[in-house]
């Protein structure tokens, strides 16, 4: 018994860091994972008013069902001093949650969840997972899960939700902080789901008649690539109409600035962007099973009437976070940004001045080069 106490954390340990180190060979990025490999993904729930709307992104996101996709649904739960009292101490340093009402809403999403893959879980593997800890500190437990679960992509619900009581619109901003830093410390890319009405569409598991009118906004740099990259696990859904729009600086006015000279860095940045999306464009666009619609525009003013043009014509927008080269097409759009964590095209798509209807999921890429690391 005493050899089993103390060798079985020890092999534990080896396995995860023998993986981890496996893994920070491989680039980490959905732009260059093989589309036909499992999708490990992170799916964060605040509580049950997120389940709706995740059931949807997993619906989307399993692709064709093989291999399918592998999600730890993680609640993310606020340490208090309450919760603090309940806490009892389990194994290899595991504590379990005595505290009613933190059972209670665990148990709610975890039998929506399991009725949902019991009737339609066809290429889900689901496993459960808690993030528990005060705000300062969230964001650590929840890179640390991502870390040891080789998650390729983490979910978070953005933070302003529709209120459920008086207390919720309290509790909920402490996440936007939480948010943000697991931007800045991620181990893998992070998307941000803004869920205006995505929860409720209950077309995508009940119709075959009724679709998910989606557009990828593609202007370029990594995260864009990054957006283009997951857009392209969901082209072949059954109740999703995608579609790409690609925002391109015109010509004329490219030729006739003389501030467009582009060092050797950005001059790469857009060699990478035409061959990404060409990659996409023979794959999905070729075939007609995904739309193409192209805009030349001058400046940032065009593109942010652009996105006004297209409003109420779409339930969900899918956008990379920043990283752009083509800065002309987003430049001052940060002067008026309300949620930075959300990027230019995000904050103005989730802006009270857009469609309150349309649901946007913003996507930041793993930089490749950098190493899986514990954030500190």
């Amino acid at each position: 018994m005493l050899l089993k106490i103390v060798y079985i954390p020890m092999v534990a340990q080896y396995i995860i860091q023998h993986a981890r180190l496996r893994l920070s060979k491989q680039p980490l990025a959905l732009q260059w994972q093989n589309p036909s490999e499992e999708l490990r993904i992170l799916l964060c729930f605040h509580g049950p008013e997120n389940v709706p709307c995740a059931i949807n992104f997993m619906e989307i996101s399993k692709g064709t069902g093989d291999p399918g996709i592998l999600v730890y649904a993680t609640d993310i739960v606020q340490l208090t001093d309450q919760i603090a009292d309940t806490l009892i101490p389990g194994e290899m340093d595991d504590v379990e949650v005595t505290d009613s009402k933190v059972i209670q809403i665990r148990d709610q999403i975890t039998t929506a969840l399991q009725e949902y893959t019991d009737n339609y879980g066809d290429g889900i593997t689901l496993r459960r997972a808690m993030a528990l800890a005060t705000y300062n500190t969230m964001h650590q437990e929840i890179c640390n899960l991502a870390e040891d679960s080789i998650i390729s992509l983490i979910v978070l619900p953005f933070h302003n939700s529709p209120p459920i009581d008086q207390h919720t619109d309290y509790k909920l901003a402490g996440f936007r902080y939480v948010n943000r830093k697991v931007l800045r410390n991620a181990p893998c890319s992070i998307a941000i789901m803004v869920d205006r009405g995505f929860g409720a569409s209950n077309q995508i598991l009940k119709s075959l008649s009724s679709t998910l009118n989606t557009v990828v906004i593609f202007i370029g740099g990594k995260d864009d690539r990054e957006a283009l990259a997951y857009a392209g696990r969901i082209a072949y859904r059954r109740g999703v109409k995608l579609t790409v729009m690609r925002f391109l600086v015109d010509t004329d006015v490219e030729n006739n600035n003389n501030n467009t000279r582009k060092t050797y860095q950005q001059e790469q940045e857009m060699e990478l962007d035409d061959e990404c999306f060409a990659k996409f464009y023979e794959k999905h666009v070729a075939g007609g099973n995904v739309s193409y619609l192209e805009k030349h525009l001058v400046n940032s003013a065009q593109a942010f009437t652009t996105l006004q043009s297209i409003e109420g014509q779409y339930g969900l927008f899918i956008v990379g976070r920043g990283g752009r080269v083509n800065s002309m097409l987003t430049m001052g759009m940060n002067d008026w940004e309300q949620c930075p964590e959300l990027g230019p095209l995000g904050d103005i798509l989730s802006g009270p001045n857009f469609s309150t209807t349309a649901s946007i999921l913003i996507i930041q890429q793993h930089d490749p080069k950098l190493e899986p690391r514990r954030p500190a």
